[in-house]
């Protein structure tokens, strides 16, 4: 096989794998999981990210074009990338903030974050969440910039996320974080340059760098927090900071994009 053939098959192969990782579409690749399959497919997520935000943003348009506010035209975009997603990362974010506000120690803490149930941290959590992500989307109104700034949101929230796995060790030797091994520095660099890129491009070069500045200070927040109370990240960490990382650029796209 030419080896312009197999690195195509690996690309489509990666897509494929981050895709089905974090959305419940119907596109498992057949390459295995195992053997850090998943670790390398990294460089994906910020791909699929853009993916999800398109489908909320088609949408929103669709919803303000046959006649509805903002405010619900948002309501339905968020629905949609939340159902695309499984509610993964909210899930994540819910219980994150129900193991390290609930829990005493350390083994309470990553007992709590493993509990189905959602508990008074975790349901306040997700009213913030879906809060700002809405009034974020109603406050910029034009569908073309909500399409921005959607596609600006999912592609850099999934972007560091290869950085944060790389960076901060496994809290437990099980889990889906530790399965998923440490994605290889390559992985890492091109989902930040994808996600840096998409950035620029939606919300241009000078509100990039805010968002950028933005989200490595949550990283690293969220990281000592994490390494302080639980000793590393686990999936549901990886998800709260997907959905810190949303928020706070849909926030920034709101200060700039609103009105246009």
């Amino acid at each position: 096989m030419m080896p312009g053939v197999e690195t195509i098959r690996n690309v489509v192969a990666d897509l494929r794998l981050a895709a089905s990782f974090v959305t419940i579409l119907p596109v498992a690749s057949s390459k295995p999981a195992g053997d850090g399959a998943i670790a390398r497919a990294t460089w994906a997520l910020p791909v699929a990210g853009l993916l999800v935000g398109l489908a909320g943003a088609l949408v929103y348009k669709v919803a303000i074009h046959v006649g509805l506010t903002p405010n619900l035209a948002a309501l339905l975009a968020l629905a949609t990338t939340t159902l695309i997603t499984g509610a993964l990362h909210e899930d994540g974010l819910a219980d994150t903030a129900d193991g390290l506000g609930g829990g005493r120690t350390r083994e309470r803490k990553l007992e709590i974050m493993r509990d189905s149930r959602i508990g008074t941290y975790g349901v306040c959590a997700l009213i913030m969440s879906f809060g700002l992500r809405w009034s974020a989307l109603a406050a910029i109104a034009n569908p073309w910039a909500v399409t921005l700034a959607l596609c600006a949101a999912h592609t850099a929230a999934r972007a560091g996320v290869p950085a944060f796995m790389s960076l901060v060790p496994p809290a437990r030797p099980d889990g889906l974080s530790a399965s998923a091994g440490a994605p290889p520095g390559r992985s890492v660099a091109i989902a930040f340059g994808v996600g840096t890129l998409v950035l620029a491009l939606t919300l241009g070069p000078a509100k990039a760098l805010v968002g950028l500045i933005l989200l490595a200070l949550a990283g690293l927040l969220l990281a000592r927090l994490a390494i302080r109370q639980i000793g590393g990240q686990t999936g549901d960490i990886l998800g709260a900071f997907e959905q810190t990382s949303e928020i706070l650029i849909l926030l920034v796209a709101a200060s700039f994009l609103s009105g246009r």
